[in-house]
């Protein structure tokens, strides 16, 4: 079999059956601390495409880098083919800092493509479009809810896209958001520049959830296996994908007093229009408030925070219609 060409990456030459992490450097601290975007690269010995995934572009969803740390533990890379990026931490001053955000509040996923000499979110999101995203033809991307909430692990994206409705499909989470490409996030950037990427929804800001996160690994297995990245050596290595429910809309149902939460759905529970889903009292017990449903649905995002002010957003419900 004739060997592969080498990889070049970041100034290094990486070799058909290798794999090495490289540091290509980004800024460095107010301490001078350097900082940079660590990629791992594994580079195949027989020919097939380059993808990449990442995690934590914003800062604090970690839950994604544990998901990255268990795909790289995986066997079934030892026979790659093709090219795989993996960036555990996109964005290291937001994860040092625990924070969603850049030092300067800037949002990483706001900033794309990005600029050589633009902001230090710009520049970080520059320096991750022309080193992986540029590179590579499928991307998977890992997030987590914000600000106090959980995700029930959900694909967002273009669903009238017929190859990223294939391989949502594939990666198996349990349904699917339709979701217009937001301007300056990495999914418009990187459909651009002709990539498909997936933006994988699960679990909470700085937390870690078993059951999430053996959903994203099993899923981004599933997409390497069908990308014919991967072989499963028994049936447990590639787990068959449940089927998928799409959704066309959400909408958040909102805080109609201030005080104590208490919602009386999980995440994944079917619920019907006009149906009761939460109460806010006060410390007393004395009740203030309640959630009532506007559309039957899904609950695909919840609040994990039981003090609120009016007004703010507490379950998060996806629209089931006849087709869906």
């Amino acid at each position: 079999m004739t060997a592969r060409k080498p990889f070049h990456f970041a100034g290094q030459t990486i070799n058909g059956g290798e794999r090495r992490t490289v540091d290509v450097p980004v800024s460095v601290m107010s301490d001078q601390t350097p900082v940079s975007l660590r990629v791992h690269v594994i580079h195949g010995k027989r020919r097939g495409p380059t993808v990449f995934v990442s995690a934590a572009v914003h800062g604090d969803e970690v839950m994604g880098v544990e998901i990255v740390r268990r795909l790289l533990q995986s066997d079934l890379l030892k026979s790659l083919r093709g090219t795989l990026m993996v960036v555990p931490i996109v964005n290291a001053f937001g994860f040092h800092n625990r924070s969603r955000y850049l030092p300067d509040r800037r949002d990483l996923n706001r900033s794309f493509p990005g600029s050589k000499r633009g902001s230090l979110a710009s520049q970080i999101a520059s320096i991750f479009m022309t080193e992986v995203v540029g590179r590579c033809s499928v991307g998977i991307d890992l997030h987590t809810g914000s600000a106090h909430r959980a995700n029930l692990p959900q694909i967002r994206g273009n669903m009238d896209d017929d190859r990223t409705l294939e391989l949502a499909r594939v990666l198996g989470a349990p349904m699917a958001l339709h979701a217009t490409i937001r301007d300056g996030s990495l999914r418009q950037a990187a459909t651009e520049a002709g990539a498909t990427v997936l933006l994988f929804e699960a679990g909470e800001a700085l937390r870690f959830d078993r059951s999430a996160i053996e959903t994203g690994v099993r899923g981004v297995r599933r997409v390497l296996d069908h990308l014919g990245m991967v072989e499963a050596d028994n049936a447990s290595a590639v787990v068959e994908a449940t089927e998928m429910l799409v959704c066309r809309s959400s909408k958040w149902l909102r805080a109609t007093q201030s005080g104590i939460c208490h919602l009386d759905v999980d995440l994944g529970a079917r619920v019907e229009k006009r149906e009761p889903v939460g109460r806010i009292l006060d410390p007393f017990g004395r009740r203030l408030g309640r959630i009532t449903t506007t559309q039957a649905g899904i609950v695909i995002g919840r609040t994990e925070h039981p003090l609120v002010n009016r007004g703010d957003a507490v379950l998060h419900v996806a629209e089931i219609s006849e087709t869906d």
